[in-house]
């Protein structure tokens, strides 16, 4: 049966991940109109055959455990996994109080544990990295130990660094504390590049050597495995060692990277690490991917401090199926998680946020202007970040930089420190500068960032006649050059990040997304409060700011610029407004992060349909079918098959198969499953076996049976059947098949097939007419044909 079947069906395992594990008892649903039961047309033909249900010359095999394992790169045949999780669950219910309150329990004590780990893990990765960043300038003289902040830390304030003796400077003791300052401008720029560029060369190997998987972000990879996908090893235990220690090396090397997307593999890692401790769970891909998706909720929790921003992420970004009782897991797995985190006080602030901001002044309606304007900033520069990174990851893997990622690494880290330490705004850890930019400019900062040449005191912009702390008037000198090595730093942090996103260490997306949007936002917001400083006697400004006070926080613009670009890169939305207004405390600023975001994310859907984490999915070729998005082609199912490459279609003869037959059929393919037919000049379909089922069975039927040989018939009936004539023993796998496989028409729409593939898990469907086999649809033909449709629009489009 050529047309039917597409050569990657019949490649490697890792070329098409399609799982066609069956289940007894599964429904036949005839969407398509005119479907009719292929059983209907088997008993028939069933009944004229000449067997004896008695005869003493046949075996049935006992039904497959269920803990039945799937193969690497596979799919998780959802439907088979939830009907087994319902046997289990009235087994349990069979058993004693005890028995049964264990395991209720157990999802609730395998998140808790989640989330006491996720964060304990993310407070020492916090303060690990926080330390190693400042090795790269020097160390605390008395306590070798401590970072920069604590070293320089008395009488609960921070001692200036020119007035800290305690922080000794690598060029302190190299060229001595009281030679020049050109010389020890080089001796610090020589080891700030040594040093980084140790810590990368250092993670690259430890990732290359121990757990290649530890590399990238783990989002787009994260989201395939909860939508179903089996990548083994990609949540294990070296790979959660090697993610925490390369984060911390990563970040402390200066690249351009944080480790808060990150966060969200390292908790999934934890989940999968832990939840083999329950059976209920590591026997059931479906319910151990219900665990996962609170882990991920749980590392967005202690990436950011914020439980229901991670919450909404889990639900909006990275998990496929959410069912209500996971959404209360995942709530209490992110609260632990948060309550863990702040109990280490990694930020040393005693808040679980991140970036915490202490002022809660109002904004006005006149600012909405500059803010949709920043979402049209965040909008456009996200979507041409996602078009560069994308061209450098697929150019990466045609030039002999990219066959060797040990070099490359190096390579970006040297040039990363070079460009780096010569602006101020780079040379510092990338969450220090964000913490900076969020904050408001006091009169008693003399940093270049608040440098203003008005010396009189503005009041609140409430109109009362107390004095406001904040500082605003012309900018002076150092603040014009502050405002241009702003704009270098964000041009630098985007180019960097293009390179850096995508290398084989571990490498988050968020913080270098945020620290871009708070460097135009911060330029924005100062343009914005110099222009209401020299219109602040019109009418306008004096009915909405009375006094002469100030109208405007170049602090709010840098958070509205921040949520911006995050939401341009990644096309966040509803849990990224979450996760900002958790990040800073500033639930004041609610409806300003939303305008941006929205904003931004119009304009990035306009350039580009999808976020970073979707397009890496796409050209990793992951099985990800999408199901947010509405299929708008009028295709059927027929036409996916006609867009198969041509591969026979493998089917089993229930008549006539043997046990040497299907040894055969298994040693000469690598298909995933099977369907089995009953005469097959007209292949009525009985029934459907997987790979994994079939090779078990055999093995079962050769271990338990010491007279079974190569010439003894294969029943898959649920009724024991045997020839009369004295032959060999005859074996049943009526245990082992599914024998009501869903099976769709032809003429079946392929959008409401997209639906069920999205909605009920599926792996498969067979396509059959009254019966009668047309051939498989897989998870992967129908994204090979959807691809195949959107390369086709493009070629005749008039754009």
């Amino acid at each position: 049966m050529k047309g039917l079947l597409d050569d990657a069906f019949n490649e490697p395992l890792i070329d098409d991940g399609d799982n066609t594990i069956g289940m007894q008892g599964m429904g036949s649903h005839s969407y398509a109109t005119e479907g009719i039961r292929s059983q209907d047309y088997v008993n028939e033909g069933m009944r004229s055959q000449d067997y004896d249900a008695q005869s003493i010359d046949s075996a049935v095999l006992a039904a497959p455990d269920v803990g039945t394992a799937y193969d690497d790169f596979q799919t998780v045949d959802w439907l088979r996994d939830q009907a087994r999780d319902r046997m289990r669950h009235k087994t349990t219910m069979e058993q004693g109080f005890w028995y049964r309150s264990v395991d209720a329990m157990s999802g609730w004590l395998v998140v808790l544990i989640i989330g006491l780990l996720s964060g304990l893990f993310a407070g020492i990765i916090e303060i690990g990295a926080k330390w190693m960043i400042d090795v790269r300038e020097g160390y605390c003289g008395e306590n070798w130990f401590l970072d920069k902040e604590a070293c320089c830390w008395t009488n609960s304030t921070i001692i200036a660094e020119e007035y800290c003796y305690n922080w000794v400077r690598w060029s302190d003791i190299m060229a001595g504390r009281s030679s020049s300052k050109v010389l020890k401008y080089v001796v610090d720029f020589f080891f700030y590049i040594l040093i980084g560029t140790s810590f990368a060369f250092t993670t690259v190997i430890f990732v290359m050597v121990i757990a290649p998987y530890a590399s990238g972000s783990g989002i787009p990879e994260v989201k395939t495995i909860l939508s179903g996908f089996i990548i083994r090893g990609y949540l294990g235990l070296s790979t959660l060692v090697t993610k925490s220690v390369g984060l911390v090396l990563c970040v402390a090397s200066g690249l351009s990277l944080g480790k808060e997307g990150p966060m969200v593999h390292v908790a999934c890692c934890i989940g999968n690490c832990f939840v083999r401790l329950f059976p209920k769970f590591t026997k059931n891909e479906a319910r151990k991917r219900e665990v996962l998706s609170a882990a991920a909720a749980a590392g967005v929790s202690v990436a950011f401090g914020a439980p229901l921003g991670g919450v909404l992420f889990s639900l909006e970004e990275v998990s496929y199926y959410f069912p209500h009782k996971t959404l209360w897991r995942s709530f209490f797995c992110a609260m632990v998680a948060s309550v863990a985190l702040q109990s280490l006080n990694p930020y040393s602030t005693g808040q679980s946020a991140l970036f915490y901001i202490e002022y809660d002044y109002a904004w006005h309606f006149f600012e909405l202007v500059p803010f949709i304007a920043l979402g049209v900033i965040g909008g456009i520069l996200g979507a041409f970040f996602i078009k560069c990174n994308i061209w450098w990851c697929l150019k990466r893997k045609t030039t002999k930089l990219g066959h060797h990622p040990v070099v490359e690494v190096v390579c970006v880290a040297m040039v990363t420190a070079l460009i780096s330490f010569i602006n101020p705004f780079t040379r510092k850890s990338t969450s220090s500068l964000i913490k900076e930019l969020f904050a408001v400019c006091e009169w008693e900062d003399n940093s270049g960032l608040c440098d203003y040449e008005y010396t009189e005191r503005a009041h609140l912009s409430n109109g009362t006649s107390q004095a406001s702390n904040i500082a605003w008037g012309p900018p002076g000198s150092n603040l014009k050059n502050a405002l241009w090595e702003l704009c270098a730093a964000a041009l630098i942090k985007s180019i960097l990040t293009v390179f850096t996103f995508g290398l084989k260490v571990p490498a988050g997306l968020f913080i270098p997304s945020l620290a871009v949007g708070a460097c135009l936002g911060r330029v924005m917001g100062v343009l914005v409060q110099y222009v209401t400083y020299l219109n602040r006697d019109s009418p306008f400004l004096t009915d909405i700011c009375p006094d002469k006070s100030v109208c405007t926080l170049t602090g709010l613009y840098a958070m509205v610029g921040s949520a911006a670009v995050l939401s341009g890169v990644t096309r966040m939305t509803v849990s990224l407004v979450v996760i900002m207004f958790e990040l800073t405390g500033g639930i004041t600023y609610i409806v300003p992060i939303m305008v941006s975001v929205m904003i931004a994310k119009w304009v990035g859907d306009f350039i580009t349909p999808h976020g970073i984490y979707d397009a890496h999915i796409i050209i990793n070729g992951y099985p990800y079918l999408e199901g947010k998005e509405r299929f708008m082609h009028m295709s059927l199912c027929e036409d996916v098959l006609q867009t198969k490459s041509g591969s026979e279609v493998k089917v089993i003869d229930s008549s006539t198969a043997t046990i040497q037959d299907i040894e055969v059929l298994l040693e000469t393919t690598t298909y995933h499953g099977f369907p089995i037919v009953q005469n097959p000049q007209l292949n009525l379909v009985i029934g459907y076996v997987s790979r994994n089922d079939l090779v078990r069975a055999v093995r079962c039927a050769r271990e338990r049976h010491i007279d079974l040989v190569n010439a003894s018939r294969v029943c898959f009936t649920e009724i024991m059947r045997s020839n009369t004539s004295g032959g060999p023993i005859s074996v049943s796998f009526a245990n082992f098949i599914d024998h009501d496989p869903v099976c769709l028409e032809p003429k079946t729409p392929l959008a409401l097939t997209i639906d069920m593939f999205t909605k009920l898990g599926l792996s498969q469907v067979l396509i059959t007419h009254r019966g009668r086999l047309h051939g498989i649809v897989t998870r992967k033909d129908i994204l090979r044909h959807v691809d195949h449709l959107q390369k086709t629009c493009k070629r005749h489009s008039i754009f």
